[in-house]
This record gives structure tokens, sequence and C-alpha cells, in this order.
């Protein structure tokens, strides 16, 4: 991918747009991976939790690209967040995705029975066996961020957060930001509504683009932001993918900046959610 495709950050390079598999399983799951290798992408995100790493690995292998050109994330889930767990769960995902090194690890979701120093020092220490080559978190908040900032002993280089048109965050990505951390933003076409939203089908229009299209560029624009939508649906792969060939203009960044809604949070999980910002 071109430079300007990619989100430099601590020696890390992600692809600014990946292949989201949240809900995918078994082959359906294996058969999108190796269509969107095809297609372009390079980034591919999974999780422990979404049951699906062999699967992943499976298309990533089916795809013939070689596994230097493919930038994996997988999650920890939050029940293995311990010390000792959280790297044996590293070691299985490996295993499970038939890879030697995961390229971001990512504490999915904080626990609060599990102290968040702890687990900071298990994640600097997965990196420091090599089982993966950057880490990071997820669903964190400011507070979180912030004392996990103070405990990691390893660069930390991404956090992933529900991002899209209709949900505010700025408060949350300044403290990202302040890190010097790229952010990766989670139901970007905010579950298939903002490409019904007839907003972003008229600013589409004007550069020949759709409106999920539009969403998506909205967010890589922005700097440090990497979006990675998920689809089941084969054609939209290349939609989703075909977003640095035009540009929005600053106008069009604010009105899209300015649709944001209050609760309009898609994400909820009722055991690990914590009190967001």
């Amino acid at each position: 991918m071109d430079d300007g495709d990619v989100v430099a950050v601590k020696g890390a390079r992600i692809p600014k747009i990946g292949c989201g598999t949240w809900e995918l399983r078994g082959e359906t799951c294996a058969d999108i991976v190796a269509e969107a290798l095809a297609v372009g992408f390079r980034h591919i995100d999974t999780a422990q939790g979404y049951s699906n790493e062999e699967a992943v690995g499976e298309g990533i292998r089916r795809s013939k690209v070689p596994r230097g050109e493919v930038f994996i994330t997988t999650k920890v889930r939050p029940q293995l967040l311990g010390a000792g767990v959280l790297q044996e769960s590293a070691e299985a995902s490996l295993r499970r995705l038939k890879v030697d090194v995961i390229d971001l690890l990512l504490v999915h979701w904080p626990n609060p029975e599990i102290d968040l120093t702890e687990t900071m020092h298990a994640l600097a220490d997965a990196r420091r066996r090599g089982l993966t080559r950057h880490i990071g978190v997820s669903n964190f908040t400011i507070a979180h961020l912030e004392k996990a900032m103070a405990a990691i002993s390893e660069p930390l280089v991404a956090a992933q957060i529900e991002y899209h048109p209709y949900l505010e965050q700025a408060r949350l990505i300044a403290a990202i930001r302040k890190h010097g951390l790229a952010i990766t933003a989670y139901c970007p076409i905010a579950l298939g509504k903002a490409a019904r939203d007839e907003r972003l089908v008229e600013i589409g229009r004007r550069h020949g683009k759709t409106a999920a299209q539009v969403a998506l560029r909205w967010l890589v624009q922005q700097d440090g932001v990497i979006a990675i939508p998920r689809t089941s649906n084969r054609k939209r792969l290349k939609e989703n993918f075909d977003v640095f060939d035009f540009r929005l203009t600053k106008q069009e960044m604010d009105q899209i900046s300015q649709m944001t809604v209050p609760n309009s949070r898609l994400i909820n999980e009722p055991q690990w959610v914590p009190h967001w910002d």
C-alpha cells in the first residue's frame, strides 16, 4: 500500500482500511478474508471472542498473499487478561491463526475484576516474548487509557473504539492522540445506517461514490484514523476498499462531523461495557 494509505506510529505501519470479521464464521469467514485480500485489503481484524481465528488464518493462506504483506490484528478476551493467562491466550491465537507472530495484539475490553496494571504488564511481556509485534487497547475510557499508559513498559500503538458519523468521540480521540496512538474505528458505517443516510448519499453523488464510501473516507481522511468495516457481501468488499481515489472538502468533512446525535452508541456489551466518557 502507498504511504498515504497507512498510519505509521511507533514503528508500526497499519493499513488505514481493514477487513473486520466480527460475526463471520467458518467457510463464510475464510472466503470473505481471501476475497478481501484479493481486492487489495492488507489489514485483517479478528478477536479471540469472535471464535473465527482459525477461519481467518485459513482465508489468509487461501489468498496466497505473502504473510509479510498482511497486517493481522487480534484481541484478548476480557476473561484472559491476568498475568500468564494473557500470554498463554496469545500463544493459542498464534496456533489458531497458524502464524508465527501477531502484528497487533489488543486488550478487547477492560475487565474490572482484573487489575489493569497486571494486564498491561502481561501485554508488554507478550510483546517482549515475540508473540506480537505491536500492542494496543480496545474499548478503553479516558481513565482506562491514562492508567494503561502509566503502567505499560512497551509502546502502545493503537486504541480501537466505536467511531462513526453519529457518535461524538472528541474527548476520547483527543486523549488517544495526546499519547500518540493510532485510532481504529469499528462500526465505521454504523451497522449500515450510514449507507442509507441521504446526507451522505448526496455528498457521494458529487464524488461518484456511495454513502458508505463517504463515511469511510471521512474516517480515514482524519489524522491517524483507521477504519475496519465488516461485510459478508463480496461485492461490498471492493466498495469498502475503494476510498483512496477521492477527497472530501473541508466543508463536507465539517458537515459529516456535525451529524452526531445523542445515544448513538451501537455496541454496549452488558458484561464488559465501562462507564463511557
